[in-house]
């Protein structure tokens, strides 16, 4: 499926005698706390299962491990009806409970908190738990009740400082803001402000929507051209995109051409747009080659989206040159995307000479995705999708071609009723990915569906062959374009996608609180620490997925250029899974450089899937589960590229 993010059909499990484990070395054999304290299971059980009930009597505990535990717990349960009980454990007599506390109001991201944690703020006496509690302040406040996120901390308080700026971040990321607090986050990225604070507030820049930067183009630039972090050159570039500025492009092909570290190359590439092509044409051009793949292919995007007045036989003569198949492709489809009319056909027959003749499935369903740029391939594209016995990543790409042809201005009139056709033999197989994404082009306003679509029962046929839980992000779709196509004002309550997959105990306690894992791949081995306390479902589920060889010959099927590599789909496409979920947990871990977490379709819906950040990542924070963390191999993780294999997974 096409989870994360961004944004899941059974598979042979291998017997335990191909187990790919050993004993535990010498890297920790320290067991975890969950070995030894039945009441710390007991709370994780009752956080897995959401009983409000049953933890509240825990935040009553003598024992201040048992109300942390029990308050970190509604963190995953986000259940509003705890709200009193949390608010009133604010005031606990020990630091770390109210510090939990703090967190779970955060994720319950209830307006009725905001007054209450400003107070508390305004006498908290610990500053770890002050600056949690400036988060999720940042997590709850509204529109009318932002003020209370503005009060200037004193200057020597540096924990005030990081935790006022997350809380304007966190405040941002909903589009909660004002000029008051631009202000307040652009004096927050000074480089005599903490790392912390100039982390947050350069990400609270990037990811607010709708904010323009222009007078702030000094210190926005200083920081993108001068921090010493590169997490903040980053996202102070990324900002860069919303100034308007004439010297913007020499600011960014600068950038470009000189900072040594790849991510922000990228976010170089990424603030560059339509209106400053020639100037940063050049730059762009030289980006084809850099050494790092996921700035070529960034450029190359660059081009996809942004070129003007450029031929399509300037791409294609140098995508010819290129060797990077991903590359390739995608200054390939710059090429049909740009071409004049009488070039088209020239540049079509080349793509489709190279998808007869390419061998890796991944570089054929590229080829697909840039046939999609013109709509005489689309009769290509179709018969590629459901050619007989057509593997999974091919046909996936393939139809999703074919939708963003129809969604083309330039699709020919006379064509639509073969859309049509196209989505009903879709929606006619027993293909999820297929299924789906024909499923999701039925409510998509611009397409118009409603009355060209009349065939609900298929629908409702193919949603009866839906396996669940595994398959729910199909099962979703369908009901969902249903709903649409009946002009539905209040949509179908969703079924519930937590399985009957209570964590495996007996499992859990034989797992090491140091375990690792180390992921042997094409490009090298990377070694993660499982973060059993932290998510012990999630780990039990992963280390049994190992024993099992589950892993086995799986590829990297996502990986977007400075955000994640992502992989353990038993389809190879994204649309696979296990025949179980798992429940979220969010404890109290950041999406930080080299964090693993598990790809999901929404709360609860967690499988087998896992993607690792190449960078810090915040805005995934308290969303996906992070159930462990590359201790060695980063420079992997930087090269891996869709494709790349996934020879075992080996417990150490």
């Amino acid at each position: 499926m096409n989870r994360l993010l961004l944004l899941l059909a059974p598979v042979g499990l291998c017997l335990a005698a191909c187990s790919t484990t050993r004993t535990p070395g010498a890297v920790g054999t320290a067991p975890n706390q969950f070995a030894a304290d039945s009441i710390l299971r007991r709370i994780a059980t009752a956080q897995d299962q959401r009983q409000t009930a049953v933890l509240r009597t825990y935040l009553q505990s003598p024992k201040s491990s048992y109300r942390r535990a029990a308050a970190m717990a509604f963190a995953s349960v986000q259940d509003r009806a705890a709200l009193p009980d949390l608010l009133s454990a604010l005031s606990d007599a020990d630091s770390q409970v109210r510090q939990a506390t703090a967190y779970a109001l955060g994720q319950t991201a209830d307006s009725a908190a905001a007054p209450v944690l400003a107070s508390q703020i305004a006498t908290e006496t610990d500053a770890q738990a002050r600056r949690y509690q400036w988060e999720a302040l940042g997590r709850c406040v509204g529109r009318t009740s932002l003020p209370l996120l503005l009060r200037v901390p004193p200057s020597t308080d540096t924990l005030q400082a990081v935790g006022q700026a997350w809380g304007l971040y966190r405040a941002g990321l909903r589009g909660v803001t004002s000029e008051a607090a631009v202000r307040r986050v652009v004096t927050l990225l000074a480089a005599a402000q903490p790392y912390g604070a100039r982390l947050a507030a350069a990400n609270a820049l990037a990811r607010t929507a709708r904010l323009d930067l222009t007078q702030y183009e000094a210190p926005i630039t200083a920081a993108a051209t001068a921090d010493a972090r590169y997490p903040v050159r980053v996202a102070a570039t990324t900002s860069l995109s919303k100034v308007k500025s004439t010297a913007l492009p020499a600011t960014l092909s600068g950038i470009l051409r000189r900072d040594a570290d790849y991510r922000v190359r990228v976010a170089a590439l990424r603030a560059m747009n339509a209106g400053m092509y020639l100037p940063v044409k050049e730059a762009a051009w030289a980006a084809l080659d850099d050494a790092s793949n996921q700035v070529a292919v960034t450029a190359a995007e660059f081009f996809l989206t942004h070129a003007t007045g450029e031929t399509g036989k300037l791409f294609l003569d140098r995508a010819n040159r290129l060797a990077n198949w991903r590359v390739r492709s995608t200054l390939l489809a710059a090429a049909l995307h740009h071409a004049a009319a009488e070039e088209k056909p020239g540049i079509r027959a080349v793509i489709e000479q190279r998808f007869s003749t390419a061998t890796d499935v991944y570089e054929k369903s590229f080829l697909l995705k840039a046939l999609g740029e013109d709509p005489a391939a689309y009769a290509f594209v179709e018969q590629a999708t459901f050619a007989p016995n057509q593997v999974p990543v091919i046909s996936t790409y393939g139809i999703e071609a074919l939708v963003a042809l129809r969604s083309r201005p330039d699709f020919p009139v006379a064509q639509q009723p073969l859309f049509v056709s196209t989505l009903e033999k879709a929606l006619a197989t027993n293909d999820v990915a297929l299924i789906g994404t024909a499923a999701t082009a039925l409510r998509e306003p611009k397409l118009e569906m409603r009355g060209a679509f009349r065939n609900t029962e298929l629908l409702r046929q193919a949603q009866s062959r839906i396996a669940l839980p595994r398959d729910i992000e199909a099962w979703q779709a369908l009901q969902q374009a249903l709903d649409f196509l009946a002009n539905k004002t209040t949509p179908t309550p969703l079924p519930s996608a937590a399985a009957q997959h209570p964590i495996d105990w007996a499992l859990v306690q034989t797992i090491p609180a140091t375990q690792r894992a180390v992921v042997h791949t094409s490009r090298g081995d990377v070694v993660l620490r499982l973060r059993v306390e932290e998510a012990p479902g999630s780990v039990a589920s992963f280390v049994q997925l190992v024993r099992q060889g589950f892993y086995a010959n799986k590829n990297f099927h996502r990986v977007v250029p400075n955000f994640v590599a992502q992989g353990g789909c038993p389809r190879g496409d994204g649309w696979g899974g296990t025949d179980y979920t798992l429940r979220s947990e969010f404890a109290d871990l950041r999406y930080g450089e080299g964090a693993v977490g598990l790809a999901s379709a929404g709360k609860d819906t967690e499988s087998c899937q896992w993607f690792i950040t190449h960078a810090p990542t915040h805005h995934l924070d308290g969303r996906y589960t992070i159930f462990a963390q590359v201790e060695r191999g980063m420079d992997v993780v930087h090269r891996l590229d869709i494709g790349d294999r996934i020879s075992s997974v080996e417990l150490l």
